[in-house]
């Protein structure tokens, strides 16, 4: 539980807690969850609501909505962080919550964080959600199949929420310079465009977007007829040039073909320029590292099989620490993969397969390659024939393992580019190998 100090009204409260949504009409986004005959708005207007967890990125309305809520539901609402309370916190609260039951109250304790308490943590609000001492809504930005224990995931519905898309965020700074909770009645100018462009910078977070919108409020020109924010305030609040770069748009797909074709053509600076482009103009840092996956087997396959390690732990730094310390993650992969000898050959080996199981009749699985576990199958022949290599000296059988009307298709055809010029002879001398040993 928070504590007011005796200066804390001193203090003002930034813009985003003082426009934060009292309401379900003020609430914006979350419409797959909120819109009218929606299944949370109907529990919530029924007064129907039990334990659950709220799973979403940062800023999109979690805590908001369980104050809103405890609010509509009447309910007593004991916000608790799990990054600063500990056991002892929490068996306070389920006692003052257990009070309050006795009393016909009920209470609505929001954890936020969820993620950061341990098992034995998690564990001590168990009793108290089984028995109704309270209504537990849990707040988390990891999956909660991972990082909520069972029994206590179990007894939580868990909501999905969503990104707030721009024209979400473009609707809140709006209204956050005419709400008199925000600067509502005060003379500031700020474009429309600007507000657009603040919007797209923010990557679906509110709470970004409102507090970049204060700063650049209170650092605005001032002049006879009042404040002006201009995009230099807004630049230099957010520490980076507002960028063109339309993330759903088609500069979105320009410049991530310009990163992917740098790559290809093994020039390691475009490559780092167009990652740049697309990270200062607000790219989800793990959209371009699923990229970059695609990448190392599509451009370089077996011609270095370590690109792949090198971009799928990429990925994972990015999920870890985010922007903008991953900045530095990306640009090793981009520069690896630059670098990297190229081949295309996996690609194209799915490619032609692809194409044969498209357009060809689909031919049953040959008996000798079919699995036998039981008694009919085995008396209907599945596995008869079947050559295991590894009782064979060299490992190797001449077994087919292609469709009849398929024997002697290729479709994988190695360079000799890095490491796949040893996987290309080490094919040839198994085909080799297969011709002189063909019955």
């Amino acid at each position: 539980m928070e504590q007011e100090s005796l200066f804390s009204k001193a203090v003002p409260e930034p813009l985003a807690a003082r426009i934060r949504p009292r309401t379900l009409a003020e609430i914006v986004g979350q419409q797959h969850l909120l819109g009218q005959g929606k299944v949370l708005r109907r529990l919530i207007e029924q007064d129907c609501v039990s334990s659950m967890i709220f799973w979403g990125p940062p800023g999109v309305g979690k805590t908001t909505l369980a104050g809103v809520i405890a609010q509509m539901t009447k309910a007593k609402f004991i916000n608790f962080s799990a990054v600063t309370s500990g056991i002892k916190e929490i068996r306070e609260v389920m006692k003052k919550a257990e009070s309050n039951r006795l009393y016909g109250e009920q209470t609505i304790v929001f954890v936020d964080e969820i993620h950061r308490f341990n098992k034995a943590q998690q564990d001590a609000f168990l009793p108290f959600v089984e028995k109704g001492s309270i209504i537990l809504i849990g707040a988390t930005t990891e999956n909660p199949s991972f990082e909520v224990n069972g029994a206590l995931l179990s007894r939580c519905k868990v909501f999905v929420l969503k990104s707030l898309s721009e024209e979400d965020i473009a609707t809140l700074l709006r209204r956050a310079m005419a709400d008199e909770r925000g600067f509502g009645g005060q003379q500031i100018k700020i474009a429309d465009s600007l507000l657009a462009k603040l919007a797209a910078f923010a990557n679906g977070d509110a709470r970004k977007a409102l507090s970049i919108l204060e700063m650049a409020v209170l650092n605005a020109e001032a002049s006879a007829d009042g404040l002006t924010v201009t995009e230099e305030n807004v630049e230099q609040c957010t520490s980076r040039k507002l960028l063109l770069y339309d993330k759903g748009g088609e500069e979105h797909y320009n410049i991530i073909s310009a990163l992917h074709k740098a790559m290809r053509n093994s020039n390691p600076d475009a490559a780092v320029y167009w990652l740049a482009r697309m990270l200062e103009g607000g790219e989800d840092p793990l959209y371009v590292a699923r990229r970059i996956i695609r990448f190392a087997s599509e451009d370089i396959g077996l011609a270095d099989p370590r690109a792949l390690e090198i971009a799928v732990a990429v990925y994972q730094a990015c999920h870890f620490i985010g922007m903008p310390e991953c900045t530095v993650h990306l640009t090793e992969a981009v520069v690896y993969m630059s670098l990297a000898p190229k081949s295309n050959a996996l690609y194209v080996a799915y490619g032609m397969a692809r194409k044969d199981a498209q357009e060809r009749m689909a031919e049953p699985v040959p008996l000798h390659l079919r699995n036998a576990p039981t008694k009919l199958m085995k008396e209907l022949e599945y596995g008869k024939g079947y050559q295991y290599a590894h009782d064979a000296e060299e490992k190797l059988t001449n077994m087919a393992c292609l469709p009849e009307s398929l024997q002697g298709r290729s479709y994988y055809h190695p360079t000799n580019e890095g490491l796949e010029g040893r996987f290309a002879q080490r094919l040839r001398d198994i085909k080799n190998w297969k011709r002189e040993h063909d019955k």
